[in-house]
C-alpha cells in the first residue's frame, strides 16, 4: 500500500496515496479571521477558494515552515458522520464503509453540479513516498482523544511512522465553519420579496 509520508520535527506521517487528489507546489494563503489557529486560510484551486489545514500548527502549535520540501497535498474531506446526516440512505447498504462515503459524497456532488469538498493539507518534508503493508499498522496504545486524526504506527529500518486518518482532521463544528450550508454570502430574499438587485423604483430604468 503506497503512502506520502512527511515529517514533522523529525517523526514521520503518513497519507494513503489513495485519498490524495494533487500534490501542489508552495503557494500563497489566504488568512481567514474566526476559524481554529490550525487551518491557515484558503487557496484558489481551479477557481474554487480550498480551505488549508496547517498540519504543523495541529500537531504542534506552531506554523508550518516555507521550506523547499513543503507542500499543500489536497485531499477530498470525507466527512463520514456529515454525510450519513444529510445524505440519508443515499450510501444504501454500504453507508459507514470508505467505499460507501466516497461513493455517496460523488452520487450527492454529480446530482447537485458541485464538486467534492476538499482541503489542502500544508505538509512539511512532503517529498517522498512509501510503500507500507496495512498488516504493519498496529494500535500506538495511547489514547489521543484531541487529536482523532492520529492513527495506528508502523515501525522499519528509520523508526516509527504514524498513519493520519484524513476522514477524522475536522470535527463538526469546525466543518460547519469551513462549508456552511447555505453559503454565508448568499441571502435568500424573504418569502413575497424580491432581491434588491431586482428592484427597481417606478419611473426609473435599469
Amino acid at each position: 500500500m503506497l503512502f506520502l509520508v512527511f515529517e514533522l520535527d523529525g517523526e514521520r506521517y503518513a497519507l494513503d496515496a489513495r485519498e490524495i487528489v494533487r500534490v501542489l507546489p508552495l503557494q500563497p494563503v489566504r488568512a481567514f479571521a474566526g476559524t481554529p489557529p490550525y487551518i491557515a486560510g484558503v487557496i484558489d484551486h481551479e477557481g474554487a477558494p480550498v480551505p488549508v489545514v496547517d498540519m504543523a500548527m495541529l500537531a504542534l502549535g506552531r506554523p508550518a515552515r516555507a521550506l523547499m520540501s513543503t507542500r499543500l497535498v489536497l485531499v477530498n474531506d470525507k466527512a463520514p458522520a456529515a454525510l450519513d446526516k444529510t445524505l440519508g440512505t443515499t450510501a444504501g447498504t454500504t453507508a459507514g464503509t470508505t467505499v460507501g462515503t466516497t461513493a455517496a459524497m460523488a452520487a450527492a456532488s454529480a446530482e447537485h453540479g458541485a464538486r467534492p469538498r476538499r482541503i489542502a493539507l500544508l505538509l512539511e518534508c512532503a517529498t517522498r513516498t512509501q510503500t507500507l503493508a496495512p498488516a504493519a499498522f498496529a494500535d500506538s496504545g495511547i489514547a489521543t482523544p484531541e487529536a482523532r486524526w492520529l492513527g495506528p504506527v508502523a515501525s522499519d529500518a528509520h523508526g516509527f511512522v504514524q498513519w493520519v486518518k484524513v476522514e477524522q482532521l475536522l470535527d463538526e463544528r469546525v466543518r460547519a465553519l469551513l462549508f456552511p450550508d447555505p453559503p454565508t454570502w448568499r441571502e435568500a430574499a424573504a418569502p413575497g420579496e424580491s432581491m434588491q438587485s431586482d428592484s427597481i423604483p417606478a419611473g426609473r430604468t435599469p
